[in-house]
């Protein structure tokens, strides 16, 4: 893989992450990072979507007027936003219950319809791939991440999946316990979280861009 497939598959990752510095998809960042097992479910259903739509739209770039690729990207988006619900719905009733209409919601993610109509209408299908894997990547990171923080002092516990569950020793717990409070698992945790950790990507990329002047 050559240097420029490298850079449009980190891009995502963090000089554009959809997330910290695009600040793109932020409704559903901050609505679904309650638990891990939430982010997950959420990071995989986002990223089948979009690399899927991202792929496709490449596919047929050529053949769809302008006039209608608006529509023509909504309906891609949307169909496959239904497979998700669908398989969703069958195999993970409990996750797509607690996921509510953020999954529907997949279909006016601003992150889906902007690479679309920036990236994969513009580019072949291979690089189009790459830029969704480094989105997706992106996006997941940062809402496992944000999930991590705030499960994690709510209650001393971080749960993977299921009854798979991280815990701090009863001990430590205790000499820490006034560290963990509910104001974690509420709304307003979720704003400030996402505010420190854009706050912070900003000051490494200022400063890298400081580093190479």
């Amino acid at each position: 893989m050559n240097n420029n497939k490298n850079e449009v598959l980190l891009n995502g990752i963090w000089k554009e992450n959809p997330v910290l510095v695009s600040l793109l998809g932020l409704c559903s960042v901050l609505a679904i990072s309650l638990t891990i097992e939430n982010a997950l479910g959420m990071g995989i259903a986002f990223s089948f979507v979009l690399i899927m739509s991202n792929v496709i739209i490449s596919l047929i770039r050529n053949i769809v007027p302008s006039e209608i690729r608006i529509p023509v990207y909504i309906v891609v988006v949307a169909t496959l936003v239904v497979i998700v619900e669908m398989l969703m719905a069958a195999f993970l009733p409990a996750l797509y219950e607690s996921l509510g209409i953020f999954i529907p919601l997949i279909v006016v993610n601003c992150i889906i319809l902007g690479r679309a109509e920036a990236f994969a209408s513009k580019n072949d299908v291979f690089d189009s791939f790459l830029d969704a894997i480094g989105m997706s990547l992106g996006y997941t990171i940062v809402l496992i991440v944000l999930s991590m923080v705030r499960e994690f002092f709510a209650s001393g516990n971080i749960t993977i999946w299921g009854n798979l569950q991280l815990s701090l020793p009863e001990k430590v717990k205790e000499i820490f316990a006034d560290f963990f409070t509910d104001f974690f698992v509420k709304p307003p945790s979720a704003f400030i979280l996402l505010g420190v950790f854009i706050g912070v990507a900003n000051i490494i990329n200022n400063s890298l861009k400081g580093a190479k002047k």
